[in-house]
């Protein structure tokens, strides 16, 4: 089963967001306002969901301060994470829920060069085995990482509190109801997911995802 289109380069996105300004009015506004969207490209592997679950409930800041000490410890591998004690683990930030998925994931044995060509569905169901790892991490991580042109993450607050000021809608939607709105934006789903971040940002003045 092909796994669509890739998004490999900035061009890629600009496509996508010309596709939802042309095909949506309130996503040309909301384009005019952000300006062009990023590529947000990352590797794949270990370390990036071992950094996706280090995000999790936690501001960006947070985020990304922890991730500087797990580097400068050079505890983002999972032979490390494994070597590694709890008090390694708790001097550079991490909680007793997280240490227990970092070695979670770390035991997962994951082949992380057989997702690459695996469709999104079959990544995101492999990938959500894992404790620790739930369908945003792993719709994320489809995204960002393998670049998938049309995942989605509904279950985002930040998404949904952007689609709520985009829409006007009365209230933050629902990841089912998101979920649901989003059908419209394919193929194209992840350059939406970019757009509405985005706008999260220029609306709230805050960033929506790190």
């Amino acid at each position: 089963m092909p796994v669509g289109r890739i998004i490999e380069t900035p061009a890629c996105v600009a496509e996508g967001a010309e596709w939802l300004a042309g095909s949506d009015p309130r996503m040309a506004a909301a384009l005019e306002q952000t300006g062009p969207l990023p590529l947000r490209r990352k590797p794949d592997g270990f370390d990036q969901l071992l950094s996706a679950i280090v995000s999790q409930q936690v501001s960006v800041a947070s985020a990304n301060a922890i991730w500087g000490r797990m580097r400068a410890a050079r505890l983002t591998g999972p032979r490390k994470i494994r070597w590694a004690s709890d008090d390694d683990l708790r001097a550079v930030g991490l909680s007793r829920q997280k240490i227990r998925y970092a070695r979670a994931l770390a035991e997962a044995g994951i082949d992380y060069k057989s997702l690459r060509d695996a469709p999104t569905e079959d990544v995101i169901a492999t990938l959500v085995e894992v404790p620790g790892i739930g369908i945003w991490t792993a719709e994320i991580y489809a995204m960002f990482s393998l670049g998938r042109a049309d995942v989605f993450a509904p279950g985002d607050l930040a998404l949904q509190e952007a689609a709520r000021i985009l829409f006007d809608l009365p209230d933050r939607p629902k990841e089912r109801e998101l979920r649901e709105m989003a059908a419209a934006w394919s193929p194209w789903r992840s350059v939406a997911a970019r757009l509405l971040w985005a706008y999260y940002r220029v609306a709230k003045e805050r960033e929506g995802i790190r």
